[in-house]
């Protein structure tokens, strides 16, 4: 079975949370982000926990858009501020605009004071990033989001302490901070997508090393759990165009 972009980026998100093992896996990003934890859960990382996108622990692994049919737990606000704050939760982000250390901005476009355009403000981004490990999905890679100098930081870079960024997955590439100044790295692109490509939407100098990958291919497994039982209604293919 040939795999669609979307598809190559729910399996790029999934690979995010390998090794997690049971913490919980909060995909709050996108629909992508939520299919790519409970693939994880799916396949190669059974012992990670994932909830409604609201309060209920769920066990069973439902697709999107639906409850679950098993609940193992409740998980009110100060429980959830527990994990949080204790590291116990590997959040998957987006962002409105990225720097080279992994700060990002959720909050205005421009001056603060006078912003161009009023966001979501900075929620628990700040909380989340200086507590736990943290991943971005951003389903648009242009240098409109990838910038030199975030208009605000809502979320911690890797040079503004924060706990650990794993991964950016975007539409065309996986981009990592494998680098002596944790600068961001061009880690894959995916099928059909140049370094090129990614260079020219990209703001900022990325760092590149060597011959570039291609982003791993979902297996015919992952591919029937993706589109049978997790997103038969297609979802992921709402945020990913090609």
């Amino acid at each position: 079975m040939t795999a669609t972009r979307a598809e190559v980026c729910a399996v790029a998100c999934a690979e995010a949370f390998r090794g997690d093992g049971e913490i919980l896996a909060a995909g709050i990003g996108g629909a992508v982000t939520v299919l790519g934890a409970r693939l994880a859960r799916l396949t190669f990382e059974p012992d990670l926990i994932t909830h409604d996108g609201v309060c209920l622990l769920t066990g069973d692994v439902p697709p999107l858009g639906e409850t679950p049919r098993e609940v193992e737990g409740w998980l009110p606000f100060r429980d959830h501020l527990w994990l949080v704050l204790n590291g116990r939760r590997h959040v998957m982000l987006g962002a409105s605009q990225m720097d080279r250390h992994g700060s990002s901005n959720i909050s205005c476009i421009g001056d603060w004071a006078r912003p161009k355009a009023q966001l979501l403000g900075a929620r628990g981004a700040p909380g989340n990033t200086h507590c736990n490990t943290t991943s971005y999905w951003i389903p648009r890679h242009s240098p409109r989001v990838f910038v030199d100098r975030v208009d605000m930081v809502s979320g911690l870079g890797w040079d503004r302490g924060a706990h650990e960024i794993r991964v950016v997955v975007t539409d065309l590439a996986v981009l990592d901070f494998a680098t002596p100044d944790r600068g961001m790295r061009l880690r894959s692109v995916h099928p059909g997508v140049t370094v090129d490509e990614v260079v020219d939407r990209t703001g900022f100098d990325l760092v590149i090393e060597g011959e570039v990958p291609e982003s791993r291919q979902p297996t015919e497994e992952e591919l029937r759990i993706i589109r049978e039982v997790l997103d038969p209604g297609g979802l992921r293919d709402r945020e990913v165009r090609t």
